[in-house]
């Protein structure tokens, strides 16, 4: 009699060598590079702009990328043969937009200590399904409402850097929007690469410092306290799992792909976990660049599309081991290209999350209070904004609904 437990239909539809090399495609491969280029193309920005508000050392923002890299590099590989499908991993970009914000008011080993925790929370719903519902006590907008305000700031730089080099930041805005209306999945490689171009014109580039170098991790011992917990932690874990994790999930389904959703984010939790003492705030399941990998672009067959992921995952692994190169590099770039391609990488973020927090009619009033409350970047008893424009919501959410029970 036929086992047809998931376990045994994981193992039987597993790739092996023989079809990689089989179902391998030129198409499906260059579909992985494309979406490691536009992962770092734009959001990697972000953690340089995060690990100088920090005060990182050299050391540590190399360990930070080096871990970032190889884990979503093995989750991505190995998932994606395990599942014969497209699994493409990446770092919470909206998680490292609220360490930019947040994270100066905490240590280094307390940053790290919540990492760990919110890694094992995201562990924990995966495995067991309580993440569903946990967010049916916390309305969308709300969560929705919270990631805007996080992501605001960023996209308002975009043009106090404008105002600061407008003969570097102009062109990128004009490159930005043209893209979006003739080639839009390209638009943030393309803006970057007009970003270098204006910056070598203006003489605003040094290399000379750069050199190929192999990253060396830098292992930190975690510290918890409370407000690192609940001020960098619980935000991290909600952006994570809201913002990517479901978004990740909803582009595969979206694909076709019927990839149980628990063991992916489960996975990813688990290496995050891991990761997280050498400085990774965490991996997801990507979405914007998933896209670039499940559609037909990619190839034409959705049962080979599974080489881009296998792609993706390799080359996420060889620019880890170059974490440190890949540092100097950006180290010399100028403040404006970062801060304006950090900005508009987050547009479609933003933009999302404002859609949907003023979606629903009824909870408007308590995401404007999310919003506003996040943006404010209020701290109370060291914990950060992010938290308080959440907590509030929820309570101007159940006040408003008690208010209209009431009066029904």
């Amino acid at each position: 009699m036929r086992d047809s437990s998931p376990r045994t239909l994981v193992l039987s539809q597993a790739a092996s060598l023989s079809d990689l090399r089989r179902d391998f495609s030129l198409s499906a491969a260059v579909a992985g590079i494309i979406a490691v280029m536009v992962s770092y193309g734009g959001p990697a920005a972000i953690i340089f702009q995060a690990a100088g508000q920090a005060g990182l050392t050299s050391g540590q923002l190399t360990s930070w990328i080096w871990a970032i890299s190889i884990g979503s590099g093995l989750c991505g590989l190995i998932l994606s043969l395990i599942y014969r499908a497209p699994v493409i991993i990446a770092w919470s970009t909206p998680g490292a937009a609220l360490l930019a914000a947040g994270w100066a008011a905490y240590p280094y080993p307390e940053a790290i200590g919540a990492f760990v925790f919110a890694a094992v929370a995201i562990t924990v719903c995966g495995a067991t399904g309580l993440f569903g519902a946990l967010m049916e006590r916390i309305p969308q907008a709300v969560v929705a409402a919270m990631l805007a305000g996080i992501l605001f700031r960023f996209g308002v730089e975009v043009f106090t850097a404008m105002r600061a080099t407008p003969l570097l930041v102009a062109p990128m805005l004009a490159c930005y929007v043209a893209m979006k209306r003739l080639w839009p999945r390209y638009a943030i490689v393309a803006t970057l690469l007009t970003g270098l171009i204006a910056a070598a014109i203006l003489g605003l580039l040094d290399f000379s410092l750069v050199e190929a170098s192999i990253a060396r991790p830098e292992l930190t011992m975690p510290s918890f306290s409370l407000g690192a917990l609940i001020g960098l932690g619980v935000p991290l874990f909600l952006v994570t799992m809201t913002g990517q994790n479901a978004t990740g999930l909803g582009v595969l389904r979206t694909a076709g792909y019927q990839t149980p959703g628990g063991p992916l984010v489960a996975a990813t939790g688990a290496l995050s976990a891991l990761l997280a003492p050498f400085g990774s705030h965490g991996i997801n399941l990507a979405a914007i660049t998933a896209a670039i990998c499940t559609g037909p672009e990619a190839h034409g067959d959705p049962d080979r599309r599974y080489v881009a992921g296998v792609v993706c995952g390799l080359a996420y692994l060889v620019v880890g081991l170059f974490g440190a190169t890949l540092v100097a590099l950006f180290t010399a770039l100028p403040t404006g290209l970062i801060a304006s391609i950090s900005g508009l990488a987050l547009f479609g973020a933003l933009i999302s999350g404002l859609t949907q927090a003023m979606a629903d009619e009824a909870r408007r009033e308590a995401a404007l209070i999310t919003f506003l409350l996040t943006v404010s970047g209020v701290s109370v008893y060291g914990v950060g904004s992010a938290f308080w424009g959440l907590v509030g919501g929820v309570l101007v959410n159940a006040a408003l609904s008690a208010r209209k029970g009431g009066a029904a």
